[in-house]
């Protein structure tokens, strides 16, 4: 027997509906603690998958935010401008375009790390180290039951 029916779904209870709320709120936060530095926490969330190595491409940029890649060509294209991010041709394959972050978009990510890490400890504030663990762990046990599940049916 399942968890939720007729009875128990409301968005309040959607794990959904609140994963999704509570990702819209703190974006919302992150771009105004980013705004001096001219980025959106979503300028943010692809700076940082490129520093950790996540995205080599675009493609996987994309695939790994779960953007459109036409929206995150232009993404990329924006934090080119600005001087954060280049491209460049793989040696292997030229047809591959490489993402890389220049010394000042590796200066700018490190900068919005630390007050990412400044905004979730404050939001944290009154959680204990367990609560956040266990709920960390849940998520990604979450995440990975998601990756691989099968689609539902109708």
């Amino acid at each position: 027997m399942g968890f939720y029916d007729t009875t128990n779904l409301y968005p309040d209870s959607s794990i959904g509906y609140l994963v999704k709320v509570c990702n819209q709120l703190g974006m919302a936060h992150l771009d105004r603690a980013f705004a001096d530095e001219g980025l959106s926490a979503v300028h943010w969330s692809a700076l940082i998958s490129i520093h950790f190595g996540r995205a080599p491409t675009c493609a996987a940029l994309a695939r790994d935010l779960a953007h459109d890649k036409g929206a995150m060509t232009r993404m990329i294209d924006t934090l080119e401008q600005k001087g954060l991010v280049r491209r460049l041709r793989n040696d292997d394959d030229r047809r591959v375009i490489q993402l890389s972050l220049t010394p000042e978009g590796e200066a700018a990510t490190l900068r919005c790390r630390d007050r990412v890490i400044a905004c979730w400890n404050e939001w944290l504030t009154g959680w204990t180290h367990d609560e956040i663990t266990t709920l960390i762990a849940q998520l990604q046990r979450l995440r990975a039951t998601l990756e691989t599940a099968a689609p539902c049916a109708a």
